[in-house]
């Protein structure tokens, strides 16, 4: 259970629902299905549209049934993956066309598809194959699309926060990795740059707490403030310091403009025996924190009132992961029913401070 502290602001956060949800609302979900008992694509939709406030939903495919349980529902925006292992395909530019004609231009326009991911956390992967025909393969389909006469998808890759330097504490010291600041992440910025395309990152303030740093990770921020010592800037929770980590690796090498999306980013609500920092109202805590911090508009220290489109993982329990952690990071049970309760039903109203 939560300390004494943590529960009062849970409490809070439920209690100061007050104000409805808006299309200002910046909280989208993964919809993985990494599962054999999650219910057809037909009923997610229905259920995201009719009974949650979700807009963003994001799939780690381009499955055809999902696809086309979409259609016509053009008030969500999709975000599409492509595999890592099509990534050295794509790069060349008639497969980009091809896999958009057999994948994508069969449920466009009814199906509104905003972005494209090409694969994911591939720097991560340390395959330098992958790593060096990343770049060309979100080039060739941005190539593609634009031959195609499509417009409003853009062209991205999701990073974990491997990408950066085990230095990049604090916040305003934040670089890349050495050896992949020029050699990788210049040209890909450059790229985002100009196709005006997001720099996505999947900041996990789970994986990067510790018992002292817990509340700070949830973002009760009463008892532990993390104060820069190079801007002076006050940190009151860890997923503003690991994105303005990740901005100050951006700017340093004079990408500080491109806009920042979190593709991925959640809380286990189930765990193994014994493990700490995970359960029910931790991750109630995190998500709905979240979601309140998001929808806020407050930005960060270094990105003050800048929005972030943010997608929790996830919207189901997936039965089928390794870990009984990695099988309860889901917002919901297959059966629709709320793991708990972060204030995105539509029945919910919410407080934006």
């Amino acid at each position: 259970m939560l300390g004494s502290d943590v529960v009062p602001q849970l409490f809070f956060l439920i209690l100061t629902l007050t104000l409805p949800f808006s299309a200002a609302y910046h909280v989208g979900v993964n919809y993985g299905t990494v599962a054999n008992n999650l219910p057809p694509p037909h009923q997610v939709v229905n259920f995201i549209k009719t009974k949650t406030n979700i807009n963003h939903v994001k799939i780690f495919d381009t499955n055809p049934d999902i696809l086309a349980a979409f259609s016509g529902s053009t008030e969500i925006s999709l975000t599409v993956t492509i595999p890592n292992s099509d990534i050295l395909s794509l790069s060349k530019l008639p497969n980009a066309r091809s896999w958009l004609s057999n994948h994508l231009l069969p449920f466009l326009p009814t199906t509104s598809i905003s972005y494209i991911a090409v694969g994911n956390e591939v720097i991560a992967t340390s395959d330098k194959t992958l790593i060096t025909h990343l770049l060309p393969a979100m080039e060739s389909l941005t190539l593609a699309l634009h031959l195609a006469n499509v417009t409003g998808i853009l062209v991205s890759t999701p990073h974990s926060l491997g990408i950066l330097s085990g230095s990049s504490e604090p916040p305003s010291s934040g670089k890349f990795r050495n050896g992949y600041d020029k050699a990788i992440f210049t040209p890909i910025l450059d790229f985002h740059n100009r196709t005006k395309s997001p720099f996505m990152v999947n900041p996990y303030p789970y994986f990067g707490s510790g018992p002292e740093t817990l509340n700070y990770a949830l973002f009760n921020s009463n008892d532990y403030v993390f104060v820069d010592p190079v801007t002076k800037m006050n940190y009151t929770n860890m997923f503003d310091a690991q994105l303005d980590a990740v901005y100050s690796a951006m700017k340093r090498i004079g990408y500080g403009d491109v806009d920042i999306v979190v593709a991925e980013t959640g809380w286990p609500s189930a765990g193994e025996p014994n493990q700490t920092g995970v359960g029910l109202d931790y991750a109630a805590a995190y998500n709905g924190n979240l979601i309140k911090h998001v929808n806020s508009g407050k930005g960060t220290p270094l990105m003050p009132n800048r929005v972030f489109e943010t997608y929790i993982f996830s919207l189901f329990n997936e039965n089928l992961k390794s870990s009984v952690s990695e099988q309860n990071f889901g917002l919901f049970k297959p059966d629709f029913t709320q793991v708990y309760d972060v204030g995105i039903m539509k029945t919910n109203k919410v407080c934006l401070d």
